[in-house]
């Protein structure tokens, strides 16, 4: 185990977790765990609280869900200003981590990922004054072997010789690729632990027990129509999310049968429109940026929800809030979530990344029966009960206890 001071571990460890700004999907894991451990959270930056310009929407982001209630945070000082949270190194700089973690009491130090240059100096923090490092990553190993030879060389001098020899105790995966990703750099299987990418499964079921039978009124409500099947994307408009690969199979379907509805914002939106418009597309809606407390209503309507993403799609927490609402999922072998949320054949399908013929049998064949696709609903509702909240805090704990 790494260890630059000797540690006298007590059972009951108190854990500081650093992130680089308050996310909507982390806020309901932090509160849970604040609920059952001793658990403080410093940010880098609160640019998600003062609705900063977020780069992939293009536009100025506040999410209309509480991201601090539930737990103990506080913001450090961030030498960058006011500067966006882009997922760039230089994004934040904030020193005070050096006083904050020698002052911390804690045993345990969480980082979510190594991006930021504020991550790095709790790294070398924590070792200095002898604390555990915890580190929890997406990063799917799927799309690092895609990555350039010389840069694999790269990481794996860095990563298994560096950084996950010498500085973290434990690293915190998510999923399968993220497993795979750890132990493809050196990480014995002794110092993983399971950390499912989860969101609140709760939160979501309750929204579709609300809504699912009242859907010919939501429906309206939302100005789609009665009579044809829903086909939902939920993300940035992007290249990583490849939303132009959806408007062309759904370009070459049954316009009586097929509405699109693309709940998002992004830099592709004009490109988007211009397709739509050279097609003479009448039965697809961009709906712009969708808040946090609207989407229930898209999931809940939806027939199939799609991810066709590409490379950076480290995992998909969409696929995760579609699942809720018991429908059918379709996604691309790239996203880091395929692995593990998607049977083939049982929630959904997989289809290759940018194979469209592909996409649009995968389409095809789950709207041939109604029975097949509610069956399959069905089943992603079961299959995300293991991805959850509980199962993230449950395995924390064990391993604090653990010592």
């Amino acid at each position: 185990m790494p260890c630059w001071k000797k540690r006298n571990m007590s059972a009951n460890r108190k854990i500081v977790y650093f992130l680089s700004h308050p996310i909507q999907y982390f806020s309901p894991m932090l509160k849970a765990l604040a609920e059952v451990t001793d658990l403080d959270v410093y940010y880098y930056s609160d640019a998600s609280i003062k609705g900063a310009i977020d780069k992939g929407f293009g536009r100025s982001v506040t999410w209309d869900t509480p991201l601090l209630d539930g737990y103990r945070s506080a913001f450090l000082k961030n030498h960058r200003g006011d500067h966006g949270m882009n997922n760039k190194f230089w994004d934040v700089w904030n020193p005070g981590v050096w006083k904050t973690v020698r002052a911390s009491g804690a045993e345990v130090i969480i980082l979510n990922g190594w991006t930021y240059s504020s991550s790095w100096l709790v790294l070398v923090a924590a070792k200095v004054f002898g604390k555990e490092v915890w580190l929890r990553a997406e990063n799917p190993l799927n799309q690092e072997l895609r990555k350039s030879r010389g840069l694999i060389w790269i990481k794996t001098i860095l990563l298994k010789y560096f950084l996950f020899r010498w500085f973290v105790d434990k690293c915190l995966y998510i999923g399968t690729e993220s497993k795979s990703f750890f132990s493809y750099y050196g990480v014995p299987g002794g110092r993983m632990v399971y950390t499912p990418y989860a969101v609140d499964n709760a939160y979501f079921r309750s929204a579709w027990n609300a809504n699912k039978d009242r859907l010919p009124q939501i429906k309206a409500s939302l100005g789609l129509p009665a009579g044809k099947k829903i086909l939902l994307f939920a993300g940035k408009y992007i290249p990583k999310k490849r939303p132009l690969d959806l408007l062309e199979v759904v370009a070459s379907l049954d316009r009586e049968n097929y509405f699109l509805v693309m709940v998002g914002e992004g830099e592709l939106r004009p490109q988007m429109e211009r397709f739509i418009r050279e097609n003479n597309m009448d039965n697809v809606l961009l709906t712009g940026f969708i808040n946090q407390t609207e989407m229930p209503l898209y999931y809940s309507v939806a027939d199939v929800f799609v991810m066709c993403s590409g490379m950076g799609e480290t995992w998909g927490l969409s696929v995760n809030e579609a699942m809720n609402f018991s429908k059918p999922v379709i996604v691309s072998d790239t996203c880091g979530c395929s692995t593990d949320l998607v049977r083939h054949g049982i929630n959904g399908f997989v289809f290759p990344e940018g194979d469209l013929p592909g996409l649009k049998g995968s389409l095809l064949k789950m709207m041939e029966s109604d029975e097949d696709r509610a069956r399959m609903g069905e089943a992603s509702r079961e299959m995300i009960d293991a991805f959850s909240i509980g199962a993230i805090v449950e395995n924390i704990q064990r391993a604090i206890y653990a010592g």
